[in-house]
């Protein structure tokens, strides 16, 4: 795109991406927006994708998808793609999103904390990064700011007024 510098949003696994870039690349991003993206996760072992291990990817109908999903349906649901031969699958495979959950696991403490530019932090109250960690990650990284909605972890998509707002706010003080 020719750009030299830019300010860098991403939303969960693409937040992680989004400050491990900026912690490898800091003189190419001027800003860091980071929705639901933790700096240490898994480290207990768990795996909160552990239910998408026995979703099913497709099936012959649309509701008969909807109903193999159980209750992971709210989520997904408004997401189902028709196949060319009418059969209706995901939009991932299931089995994808566990295992790059599993690969992303660790400590990225040093990636978060690797840069100075200014940083906003987006954090749903029940989310993937639990409050003591958001603190933490906004106390220890400096021009961080943190804000917390009540939303679901797709941030962007169920408080899409409040995202723009505080994505918008942050942007006006660069």
């Amino acid at each position: 795109m020719g750009l030299d510098r830019a300010v860098v949003l991403g939303h969960s696994l693409g937040a992680i991406n989004a400050y491990q870039f900026a912690a490898r690349h800091p003189d190419r991003v001027s800003a860091l927006i980071n929705t639901e993206g933790a700096a240490a996760l898994g480290l207990d072992g768990s795996n909160p994708f552990e239910f998408l291990r026995n979703l099913p990817y497709e099936a012959p109908t649309r509701d008969a998808l909807v109903e193999g999903m159980g209750p992971a349906a709210p989520y997904f649901s408004d997401r189902l793609r028709q196949n060319p031969d009418g059969s209706w699958r995901l939009p991932f495979h299931p089995q994808d999103m566990h295992q790059s959950e599993e690969q992303v696991h660790g400590d990225h403490w040093n990636d978060w904390t690797a840069t100075t530019c200014p940083a906003l932090l987006l954090r749903r109250t029940k989310g993937v990064i639990a409050p003591e960690q958001a603190t933490a990650m906004a106390e220890r990284r400096p021009s961080t700011r943190l804000v917390e909605f009540d939303a679901d972890h797709f941030i962007p998509t169920s408080a899409p007024d409040e995202f723009a707002d505080a994505v918008r706010t942050f942007l006006g003080t660069l």
